[in-house]
């Protein structure tokens, strides 16, 4: 069974396998978790995401891809590109829903044994983050039904009330 642990801060001081990064799609950085993480990472994350972008074009929204995590305490970073929210009828939840898919399959492609995930879409991306915390705890959930071998998520919320909503989100699951 997964330790799921829900915390308070900076995503770039807790240590983990994995760091899921709420990225954009041009891959080269931003503001709140994305810049924290390319400020604090190093420039080996950037020169990898520029290498990505040569590749393929950036990232879509409902995907992700992995880099190196530079000067953080881990050993990847996950780069999520999380669903702008419109009006809910553009297929939004379904596309936050893959973009954590997206990045338990790359941690288990890659080993990891912890991870831990931003509060993805719900900042710039203004994805309502009630049903955003929903939609990630579900998936996160599920996947761990079919498959244990990452062994915690942590959860970072920012945030005061992220930090409540995915406390009473984990609180109602364990009764």
């Amino acid at each position: 069974m997964c330790n799921i642990i829900v915390l308070k801060g900076d995503i770039t001081v807790y240590p983990a396998d994995i760091i899921v990064n709420a990225a954009n799609s041009s891959l080269l950085g931003g503001g709140g978790v994305d810049g924290a993480i390319h400020r604090k990472g190093g420039a080996a994350i950037l020169d990898e995401c520029q290498k990505i972008r040569a590749r393929q074009g950036g990232c879509y929204a409902g995907n992700a891809v992995i880099t190196t995590a530079g000067l953080l305490p881990a050993k990847y970073v996950i780069h999520a590109v999380g669903p702008r929210w419109n009006d809910g009828t553009k297929g939004e939840a379904e596309l936050l829903q893959q973009t954590y898919q997206r990045c338990l399959h790359l941690a288990v492609e890659h080993n990891a044994r912890s991870m831990s995930f931003p509060n993805i879409s719900t900042g710039t991306y203004q994805f309502p983050k009630e049903l955003a915390a929903q939609i990630a705890s579900d998936t996160i959930f599920a996947f761990f039904e079919d498959n244990q071998s990452i062994e915690t998520i942590n959860i970072v919320c920012y945030e005061q009330d992220n930090y409540d909503i995915y406390q009473a989100i984990i609180k109602r699951r364990e009764i």
